[in-house]
Parts: C-alpha cells; sequence; structure tokens
C-alpha cells in the first residue's frame, strides 16, 4: 500500500527531494505533527497512519488508514510497509478513555508494528516512548510504554526508543496546562513543587530525531530525551512564568496526602489531567542524564527560559491567563444566577417581590408563578453555566443576554428609581451584560472557558 507513494500518487518528480520513506503514526498528535512538518521541511517522504485518511495532502505527504485500536497483529501492518524505509510511532495518550486503553495503544499495536517492520526488512524503527519506562516502573502508563520497548529492544532491528521527558512547545496540552500553571498568582503545589523534572522542548526532540534518520543505527539503542539539567517543579513553573514577563508567584506547599485525594478526585473526572497516575509519576522524578541526547542533537538542549521567545511572551501571557480568568468569570456569573434563584424562593420576604411584580403591571393571579418561574429558570441558568458543553453555553449566554436585557429594561419603564439606588441593582446589570457577551464571542473563537 506504501510502495511508490512518493512517485505514483504524487506524480511524475513528486519524489525528487526525499531521501527516504518514513511511515509515521501518530501523525495527528502534538509530537506527530511536529514529526511530520520537520520531516517534510527535510525532504523526505512521510505516510502518514492516521485513523481517517484524507489521500494525497500536499506534496511528499500521504495519509492511510490505520487504527491502533484494531490493527493488533502483524499482518496488518505489512501492507503499510512496502517500499518504506523507516518507520516513527508516535502513537500516545495520557489517560485511558473508554474507546483508548494503554494495553492496545501504547503496547499491543507497536508490538504488532514492530514485528511486522522486522518481516519487511525496514531500515530503521524510532519509538517515541517516555521517561520512565523503565524497571522502575510503576504507573500503568509507564508499563505499557515499557513493553513496548522491551518487545522492539529483543527483535533483531535497527531501531532507537527515544524516552523523553516532558515535552513543552506551542499546541501542546503539557504547554497549555503548565503555562496556565505558572500565570497563576498562587501556585499551590504538592510538597511545594520539590519534584524534579527536565522538561525538553519539541523543536529539540524533532531535531533529534531527524539527525537519527540520517544516522546508521546498527542495533537498537536508548536515549533519554531531556533538557541540559534537572529543576524542580516550583522551578521550572518561575522560570515559565518569568519568560512571560510576570513577577514571582507566592508558592503554596500542599501536603502530599492532600494532593493524593485530590488525584483521586481527578481519576474520576475524563478531563482531568491530575490523577492517581500522573501525582505518582511525579512524585518518582522525571529526569536523566542528558549527555546522549546532547550528542545526538548536536548542541546542548535549550532550558525552560528559552522555551517562550520574547516576540511570543505577550500572547503566551494571554492565552494562559485567559485559561484560568474565563472558567473563574464562568463560575462567578453561574453562582450569581444560583444565588438570585434560592434567594427569590423566599430568603426575600415573598410579600415584598409580589409588591414589586404588582408595580411592574402583572396581575395578582400570576405573581406566584412569576416568582418561583423565574426564580427556577435563574437556577436553571446558572447550573447550565457549569454543567453545559461549549457548543450549549452560547445559546445559553444568549438567553441570559436577553433575560437580563428584559428585566433591565421592565424595570427602567416601571422601577426607574432602581437607577438611583445606593446599592446599584440596576447598574451591576451593566458589567453581567459585559461579562457575559465576552464569553460569548471567546466561545465562538474557540476559546475553552
Amino acid at each position: 500500500m506504501a510502495a511508490g507513494t512518493c512517485g505514483s500518487r504524487f506524480g511524475e518528480g513528486a519524489d525528487k527531494g526525499a531521501s527516504l520513506v518514513i511511515l509515521l503514526t501518530g501523525a495527528s498528535g502534538f509530537i506527530g505533527r511536529r514529526l511530520l512538518d520537520a520531516s517534510l521541511d527535510r525532504g523526505h517522504c512521510v505516510v502518514a497512519a492516521v485513523r481517517h485518511p484524507q489521500g494525497v495532502t500536499r506534496r511528499g505527504h500521504i495519509e492511510v488508514e490505520a487504527d491502533f485500536n484494531r490493527d493488533l497483529h502483524a499482518e496488518d501492518w505489512l501492507p503499510r510497509l512496502v517500499g518504506v524505509d523507516a518507520v516513527i510511532n508516535a502513537v500516545g495518550i495520557i489517560r485511558e478513555t473508554p474507546g483508548q486503553s494503554f494495553e492496545r495503544l501504547h503496547q499491543r499495536a507497536p508490538q504488532a508494528l514492530f514485528a511486522a517492520c522486522r518481516d519487511a526488512g525496514v531500515k530503521l524503527v524510532l519509538q517515541i516512548s517516555a521517561l520512565g519506562a523503565d524497571a522502575a516502573a510503576q504507573s500503568r502508563y509507564h508499563l505499557s510504554k515499557r513493553a513496548a520497548d522491551d518487545y522492539l529492544r529483543g527483535l533483531d532491528l535497527p531501531a532507537v526508543i527515544m524516552q523523553p521527558s516532558l515535552v513543552y512547545g506551542p499546541g501542546g496540552a503539557s504547554a497549555r496546562l503548565f503555562n496556565l500553571l505558572a500565570s497563576l498568582p498562587v501556585l499551590a503545589l504538592p510538597r511545594g513543587g520539590a519534584q524534579q523534572v527536565q522538561p525538553l522542548h519539541v523543536d529539540d526532540l524533532c531535531e533529534a530525531v531527524l539527525h537519527l534518520l540520517d544516522a546508521p543505527v546498527a542495533q537498537s539503542m536508548t536515549i533519554a530525551a531531556v533538557g541540559p539539567h534537572p529543576v524542580s517543579l516550583a522551578g521550572y513553573l518561575a522560570q515559565l512564568r518569568a519568560a512571560m514577563g510576570l513577577p514571582r508567584a507566592l508558592v503554596l506547599p500542599v501536603p502530599i496526602g492532600l494532593a493524593r485525594i485530590a488525584a483521586h478526585a481527578g481519576s474520576l473526572s475524563p478531563g482531568s489531567l491530575l490523577d492517581d497516575d500522573s501525582l505518582a509519576m511525579l512524585e518518582r522524578g522525571n529526569v536523566a542524564d542528558a549527555t546522549d541526547f546532547a550528542r545526538v542533537l548536536g548542541h546542548a538542549p535549550r532550558a525552560p527560559r528559552d522555551f517562550i521567545a520574547a516576540r511570543d511572551a505577550g500572547a503566551e501571557r494571554l492565552s494562559a491567563q485567559l485559561g484560568w480568568l474565563l472558567p473563574m468569570m464562568r463560575w462567578a456569573i453561574a453562582l450569581v444566577w444560583i444565588v438570585t434563584g434560592i434567594v427569590s424562593l423566599g430568603l426575600y420576604p415573598v410579600e415584598a417581590s409580589y409588591a414589586l411584580l404588582a408595580r411592574t403591571g402583572v396581575p395578582a393571579a400570576l405573581q406566584p408563578l412569576m416568582l418561583y418561574g423565574a426564580a427556577l429558570l435563574d437556577m436553571a441558568f446558572g447550573v447550565g453555566c457549569i454543567a453545559l458543553a461549549r457548543p450549549m453555553r452560547r445559546w445559553l449566554w444568549l438567553a441570559q443576554l436577553a433575560l437580563i436585557l428584559f428585566y433591565t429594561v421592565i424595570i427602567s419603564l416601571r422601577l426607574p428609581e432602581f437607577w438611583l439606588h445606593p446599592y446599584g441593582p440596576l447598574l451591576k446589570n451593566l458589567p453581567m451584560l459585559a461579562a457575559i457577551w465576552m464569553l460569548y464571542e471567546l466561545e465562538r473563537d474557540g476559546w475553552n472557558t
């Protein structure tokens, strides 16, 4: 299936600049996308194995169908390896989901792919594994990576196992998370962030991979892909914070017992990046000797203080701060709606509420329906701010804007004295409208608030 892809599928002359035909798995992921672009820039032909191929996408790049949940035998991969010189496996997940398991994606499918590479005579296999996938591995993430690594080492096949530490780069989930944490004015970290990490930039990882593709590899080798020096988690965040132009933050140590409770709670939430495994991996540490990686790279890897270019500092700072300011605004708006509903249900004197409704022209027979119906609607709006997914929340923001404007107009016409009330009940509608409109606009532009 892959034979002749650079020539026959791209047209005459399309493969003249390609020195290798590379099968790349995980090409739609964070590291995979960077490896794809870097390989094409180097002049290689890349066959990207993806679940939903689009066919020929651009010169030197084609997509073929592959599914790590399904392709669990060597014969599933052999047709894709015809004419392939090298294979890069960049498939990886941080947390399991109902449709994605460590066993299949990290272990069984890669083992099937590696066996097929041996049978097809592939010249080099490059496995993107993880630092910590070694004899001391305990987490399910590391154990699954280690199983694939050990299998690859046991084959009579030229192979390089790259074991990266935390990988930072624009668009990466790790970068977004650590930038967000670094931008917080107060950092609550397990044991004060004393855990040791050794993050590297994704561009250094890709550069090292390209150098390995050019170098002859006679037998399997394992390389720890790490930054120049170990640094504490708190120190890493401090360097990112400084690079974004922010002053030093207050660090509050969180007792490890409390951190474990939070991690266990995160394990129950599918979207949480903090769970039992991730905390255990952090506590174990994530460091290694950088000598081999620097030798492959040809220079020292960049330090965390250089991850964010000066020209990008403002944009990264704004993006990071909005990452926690917008959710905080959403929860504050939710609280306003919920508390307003609770107060209207009876904490505020009901007879006084009926009197206000009467002054707005609501007949006595309809006053209970209007009062309690509006209170329940307010509470539903508040719960929706928290419970609804982003596409549905945009309609919720519009409904809230319409209701606040309706209330404002009615009260302005029937109870105009509230504009001059010392507590400003109507004036406070203006920042409320502005905040809701901001959430509506930013969610339309793709911000996850």
